[in-house]
């Protein structure tokens, strides 16, 4: 009898830029190195839960690849990553955790509610 591999949800944040030199390109996820066409947004994807998995995302505009980004996600790692396209259609995206996305309510200039 096998057992299935222990599994966990990842939640990943898509952002596409305000201002971007190109349009009507969407991401490409790449998890273990099988591709999936994704949304700009919030998704969750089913990772294994006590191995590694590297995650990756491109963009593609019928030309070429661009916005490329890896992140190696550990067991002990957070659920929830942001990618960040980039503004240029040849430049490099990046991943990182979204917990670096929160505001710190101490920094200079942010109101307590």
């Amino acid at each position: 009898m096998t057992h299935a591999p222990a599994t966990r949800r990842i939640e990943l944040t898509l952002h596409k830029p305000r201002f971007a030199l190109y349009w009507g390109v969407k991401p490409t996820l790449v998890l273990d190195g099988r591709g999936q066409p994704s949304q700009w947004g919030v998704g969750t994807w089913q990772v294994c839960a006590d191995e590694r998995a590297v995650i990756g995302a491109y963009l593609f505009n019928r030309v070429w690849r661009f916005g490329a980004a890896e992140f190696t996600l550990e067991p002990g790692h957070p659920a929830s990553l942001v990618y960040r396209a980039p503004a240029l259609p040849f430049l490099r995206g990046h991943f990182r955790p979204a917990e670096e996305d929160v505001p710190d309510p101490d920094a200079p200039g942010m109101v307590a509610a």
